[in-house]
């Protein structure tokens, strides 16, 4: 590899050709601004907030998409680049909806940090087009403000080359080039499948989650409810973030302490629904492998995965698991088994889900399979960032609580459950167990260690009793298209395929705690949160869900065998292709 040799603020630095000049000075720790740029997903050098001086070169220069050469000397804080900063923000805040106090997103705002560190005030210099206050909220999980946007177009770029889905792009010029989708629709009308990921890549408050913490607090108020909860196994990885905890922080146990002071009746583990979800989708599997019903068998726990499919790809139906999600099997296991044990009309429970995902608020509000009829199994999902919200609300120190418990039935998992909230976890944990049901035999290792890791996709064959198993892990819904397109020309050949809606899975799902792009670009964020997964399985001694008492205590006493009679009808569910806009 050839490296060039140059000086960034009269400071030595080498590194390899190609690179930019904003990543050559972030190995030297000097932070270049940046607005608009994304490591790997948006580098278009339009916000003009990174420039930087070259000497001997006349005009400034976008240090995000300006390669180095040997012997270059650049200046990244310069007087000319300081005042140039300063004024392409002041000319960003000209056409900014300025009402910070109400924004979702004041103190955690990449362009408010920007505007503090540049001396701006609230008033510019600049009189420029204001945008209408005009919001999108027809869609079920989040909602556009494009007064607040500063067109940045990392939602555009996301949409477009992690998800592939692409309903959203730059409309119109000049002053009025807004971001939008086609002909002015909805993001309610177009194929937008809830992921998130917008929200979690713009700098401002112009796209955020429809806050849905006051329908909770209603619940909570009203002693007709029964209010329980339960969360996801990503959100005891990232909650910690909202409360200045490092990144990779298991809150777990302080978790539970603030939702037993909110106020909920029981606190559940959505992990404990993971472990019934395996007896299901294992069951599944193996009748589907040794009877040979429709292969390859694809995952179904993440909705926006489902949603895309039922959209992009409804030839591939048949394949996906017809198990519930775990969100959605604890629903509808709470509102029939757990109503029954507490003599409670399922009616009178109100079903909380705290969750790493915006696509869950779509997900609940599916008519497809729920357990009672006329009754949802959950009624609200918020995200990890909602829930912090609630917690601030509460007074609840944070930081100092306590470490706390879930409440039983459902509130001890194995460690095949907690790996749900990752990449790859959830055929780990089905391996694990339709191994050792083909098999007959204890496996002497439980980490798939192949499959493990936060690459899109990750391919492995396994022998599993006398038959080798072809298994695909994939993350990103760029890469699901593209093993899709494989398996249709005969390129790919598998059995068993996990999908994941996000990147890294659902520690990177769109409702997690923001972080900047700068620590996006510095620090393997959904790895961190993974790491609080894989320790957690590897340190329990129950790992496997099929050895679950609680798992195999609510089969005996009420569900029978999986995958059939009772247990099909409450835990399993159907899909339907979808128009395309």
């Amino acid at each position: 590899m050839s490296m060039v040799n140059l000086k960034i603020n009269n400071m030595d630095v080498q590194v390899p050709a190609g690179t930019t000049i904003l990543e050559a000075a972030s190995s030297l720790n000097l932070k270049i601004p940046t607005l608009c740029y994304l490591k790997d997903i948006n580098a278009i050098g339009a916000c003009r907030i990174c420039v930087v001086e070259i000497k001997g070169v006349k005009n400034l220069a976008a240090s995000c998409v300006y390669p180095v050469a040997e012997g270059m000397e650049i200046s990244i804080n310069s007087e000319r680049v300081l005042k140039s900063r300063k004024t392409n923000l002041e000319l960003v805040l000209s056409t900014h909806n300025r009402r910070c106090l109400s924004c979702v997103r004041s103190g955690e705002c990449e362009l408010q940090e920007l505007c503090k560190d540049y001396g701006i005030e609230n008033e510019t210099v600049f009189a420029g087009h204001n945008f209408e206050e005009i919001y999108d909220e027809s869609a079920k999980h989040m909602v556009r403000d494009n007064s607040r946007c500063i067109v940045c177009r990392r939602c555009v770029a996301v949409c477009s080359k992690n998800q592939a889905v692409s309903v959203i792009g730059a409309n119109e010029r000049g002053f009025k080039t807004h971001i939008g989708c086609a002909f002015g629709a909805g993001l309610g009308e177009v194929e937008c499948i809830g992921c998130g990921q917008c929200i979690n890549v713009c700098p401002v408050g112009a796209i955020y989650e429809k806050d849905e913490t006051d329908k909770v607090w209603a619940a909570l108020h009203n002693p007709t409810k029964h209010v329980v909860v339960q969360t996801a196994p990503s959100i005891r990885t990232a909650l910690g973030e909202e409360f200045g905890m490092p990144i990779g922080t298991n809150v777990q146990g302080k978790m539970a302490a603030a939702l037993r002071r909110i106020g909920f009746k029981h606190i559940f583990d959505t992990d404990v629904a993971a472990d019934f979800t395996i007896m299901e989708e294992a069951s599944e599997f193996i009748e589907r492998f040794t009877a040979g019903g429709t292969l390859p068998l694809i995952t179904s726990c993440s909705p926006g995965w489902v949603e895309y499919c039922e959209r992009f790809y409804p030839e591939f139906i048949p394949n996906l698991s017809s198990c519930k999600s775990p969100q959605q099997m604890l629903g509808a296991l709470i509102k029939t088994y757990y109503a029954k044990q507490k003599g409670i009309d399922p009616k009178d429970i109100y079903m909380v889900t705290v969750m790493p995902c915006t696509a869950k608020k779509y997900e609940v509000a599916r008519t497809e399979g729920n357990a009672v009829e006329g009754i949802f199994d959950c009624d609200v999902s918020i995200t990890t960032r909602e829930f912090a919200r609630m917690i601030k609300r509460a007074g609840i120190d944070f930081v100092n609580l306590p470490e706390e418990s879930f409440d039983n039935p459902f509130g001890e998992s194995s460690g095949a459950g907690d790996i749900f909230g990752r990449s790859g976890g959830v055929m780990e944990a089905a391996l694990r167990t339709a191994s050792e049901w083909i098999s007959g035999k204890p496996l002497e290792k439980l980490e798939f260690e192949e499959i493990r890791g936060i690459k899109g996709i990750k391919e492995a064959t396994y022998k599993v009793g006398d038959h080798e198993v072809k298994v695909a892990v994939v993350a990103g819904l760029a890469n699901a298209s593209q093993v899709l397109e494989d398996i249709k020309a005969g390129k790919r050949d598998y059995h068993f395929i996990e999908i994941m809606g996000c990147l890294g899975g659902c520690v990177n799902g769109g409702g997690q705690p923001i972080q900047t792009a700068r620590t996006r670009a510095m620090v393997d964020v959904p790895g961190l949160r993974a790491s609080v997964l894989n320790n957690q399985d590897k340190v329990k001694k129950l790992r496997l869900s099929h050895e679950s008492p609680i798992v195999k205590q609510v089969y005996a006493d009420y569900l029978g065998e999986p995958g059939k009679g009772k247990a099909h009808d409450i835990l399993h569910t159907h899909y339907t292709k979808k128009e395309r806009f």
